[in-house]
């Protein structure tokens, strides 16, 4: 049974936008994963535990915060700079201030410089992993536990890199529920 020309341009149209529709579901995950794999855009690895070789070769790790514009909370990285040698563990620290009146949430986003190195740059434990609640005039130093894999010594594009960048900038999110609730609770007391 063949559809006739009008039915069968209608039935094309309507596939190529789902197939088209289903790319587009499909791509952030994708590409997430891919960058998380890869080190692509500064992506970084994630990892238990620390390398099990340490080399004698140092880099230089540099650290910067930003937080997205209208974002109520201060925020920096406690040390600027830092030399370790490609797989030993280091522990940097950045802290967080609530200058306002009312809790803030926020999630941290990241991405390494130069990108070649992100696949390199492998955080055992970060702040970053989760959001955080502050409550009004709170003030918070957040640790990000972190190694160089020492294989970005055999790599051809990055096994010259002398430093990385490690950069977070906070956005401000939705207050969990529980936190919300409990913030306007207190406020009706108040009034």
């Amino acid at each position: 049974m063949a559809m006739d020309p009008k039915t069968k341009t209608l039935a094309q149209t309507l596939g190529v936008v789902v197939t088209m529709g289903a790319l587009a579901w499909a791509s952030v995950p994708f590409y997430d994963w891919f960058c998380r794999v890869t080190g692509f855009g500064g992506t970084t690895g994630v990892a238990e535990a620390g390398a099990g070789e340490i080399l004698d070769q140092t880099i230089k790790i540099r650290f910067d915060a930003s937080k997205e514009r209208d974002f109520a909370w201060e925020f920096k990285p406690v040390q600027r700079t830092m030399d370790i040698r490609i797989g030993e563990t280091g522990l940097a620290f950045y802290e967080a201030y609530n200058p306002t009146d009312r809790p803030i949430a926020g999630s941290a986003s990241y991405n390494v410089f130069p990108y070649e190195a992100g696949g390199y740059f492998i955080k055992i434990d970060c702040f970053c992993f989760e959001e955080q609640v502050l409550q009004p005039g709170e003030r918070v130093t957040m640790p990000v536990s972190f190694y160089v894999d020492p294989e970005m010594v055999e790599d051809r594009d990055s096994k010259y890199v002398t430093h990385i960048t490690l950069s977070y900038t906070f956005h401000e999110i939705d207050l969990p529920e529980t936190t919300a609730a409990l913030a306007q609770e207190t406020k009706t007391e108040v009034n």
